[in-house]
């Protein structure tokens, strides 16, 4: 069924991405953007909208913007200015929202995506406007109320509003991460899905192939994972066919995904769309973009991944696959750059990433931009392995307290006792104590079973509690024996 509805339907996608900016304050006062807190502590007279305050527009809101503008081609408003959009919501206390209708500071750009074919597709970008965040409502089932937190009200955002050109969720998802690498890159936000720093909400139609004409199209909210926005996708592509197929019509509106039931719900009806009253802003001056001030960001630009992996391909040498993950995540590709620049040895730095890295992340469900240990400790690990000081399973172990703790690595090998027996005496003896416990693998290996001095090796590891060089091991079992 699936397959004849892909045959005759064509799914018409564009998105409105909100991202949170990564100031210290927010957009129009000095309060702190910081995530979490005791709620409403992070509020004043401007974010709270009472009455004679003037809010005042941090630059650094409109360098990011025109930033992320950049980045993604788009042309940048050299005159603009900032919009009321009038409504009344509990978690908007102005009543207002301060954003941009008519002047938005960045337009008719576009990202280029890889499509499943693996062939090459723009996604074009109509606008990139600055606007507000309102406060958060938190649902109280116990007391069945609604309480509301202000802490999120006036952080900035910058909503990215795509052309309709994606046609399937793998394109969305492609265009996704896309963004979310060009303005991790920028340092513009951590775009955090999880804590809502960055947010879709997907507008979706379908029509039938061949047709020109758009087909009616619904809005989905409440999307904060690549995983659900993709089932989401695929969820209301198959509701709105359905509805076709019945010779019903699609209602133009606004719908909830719950991820956890893999169904959408209606929350209101776009056909009566309440007029917001826009109107400029009349506390706040206009936004006058100079040639200086442009070329100022443009030249902060930094290196993107594309360069990025072009440059690691030339300059170490390490594989197309490590290049590919490490380059991923910008807080892995600086890891990776600041440890090589100590130690400067890019295969022994890729493989720790690749390996221990990458085995720890997944098992303790931690992400890349979360990372706490120090280039400067992991080119010291790698220099303790060079030297012989530790071997590859201490070092192993001593990693995984510094994934967590970012401990000094020397230091905490010095504490612990965990230096490598160099002691040839020591180690001959404690070999020959094993050689004389274990008489039929001796036996064994004299037999022609050469699986045997792995058992030696392993027991006389275990008798030096780790400490011992395995090649030093294995040269002194084959030479007793």
């Amino acid at each position: 069924m699936v397959i004849n509805m892909a045959k005759q339907y064509e799914t018409v996608i564009g998105l409105e991405v909100h991202v949170e900016l990564a100031t210290k304050t927010k957009i129009f006062c000095g309060c702190s953007t910081a995530f979490g807190g005791a709620p409403n502590t992070h509020t004043c007279p401007v974010c709270t909208g009472m009455p004679g305050s003037l809010p005042v527009l941090n630059k650094q809101v409109l360098e990011y913007a025109i930033a992320v503008g950049l980045a993604t081609n788009c042309e940048i408003t050299r005159y603009g200015k900032f919009d009321r959009k009038n409504y009344f919501y509990p978690d908007n206390p102005q009543n207002y929202q301060i954003s941009q209708l008519y002047l938005p500071i960045c337009r008719n750009g576009g990202v280029e995506i890889e499509t499943e074919e693996g062939g090459k597709k723009t996604v074009g970008i109509h606008e990139i406007h600055m606007e507000e965040d309102a406060g958060k409502l938190v649902h109280d089932e116990w007391e069945d109320c609604s309480l509301v937190d202000y802490n999120r009200s006036g952080v900035p955002l910058i909503e990215i509003v795509s052309e309709p050109d994606m046609r399937s969720a793998e394109e969305v998802i492609a265009y996704l991460e896309k963004l979310r690498l060009i303005i991790q890159y920028l340092g513009a936000s951590d775009c955090k899905l999880q804590e809502g720093s960055m947010r879709a909400d997907v507008n979706l139609s379908v029509r039938e192939a061949g047709a020109k004409e758009f087909g009616t199209r619904t809005e989905m909210k409440n999307l904060n994972s690549f995983k659900a926005i993709a089932r989401a996708i695929e969820g209301e592509r198959e509701r709105q066919i359905d509805l076709l197929e019945e010779g019903q019509k699609v209602v133009q509106e606004t719908r909830r995904w719950d991820d956890t039931k893999g169904e959408s719900y209606a929350m209101r009806s776009k056909e009566d769309a309440q007029d917001y009253r826009y109107f400029p802003d009349p506390d706040l001056a206009p936004i006058v973009v100079s040639d200086e001030m442009l070329e100022e960001i443009r030249a902060k630009q930094p290196e993107f991944r594309t360069e990025k992996m072009a440059r690691y391909k030339e300059e170490y040498d390490i594989p197309d696959y490590d290049i590919d993950i490490i380059t991923g995540t910008k807080r892995m590709a600086d890891l990776f750059e600041a440890t090589v620049a100590i130690c400067g040895q890019p295969k022994k730095v890729s493989n720790w990433l690749m390996g221990e890295t990458l085995r720890l992340m997944k098992e303790k469900e931690v992400d890349a931009e979360d990372l706490s240990f120090s280039p400067e400790n992991l080119a010291k690990l790698i220099g303790l392995v060079d030297s012989k000081a530790i071997n590859s399973s201490v070092a192993k172990e001593v990693f995984e307290v510094m994934f967590e703790e970012d401990i000094d690595p020397e230091k905490y090998v010095e504490e612990k006792g965990l230096k490598t027996v160099n002691d040839e005496g020591a180690l001959r003896r404690t070999i020959e104590e094993v050689i004389a416990n274990n008489p039929q693998s001796v036996d064994d290996y004299h037999n022609g079973k050469e699986k045997a001095i792995g058992f030696l090796v392993g027991q006389t590891m275990k008798a030096m509690k780790g400490k011992a060089d395995p090649g030093m091991v294995n040269q002194i079992l084959r030479e007793l024996l």
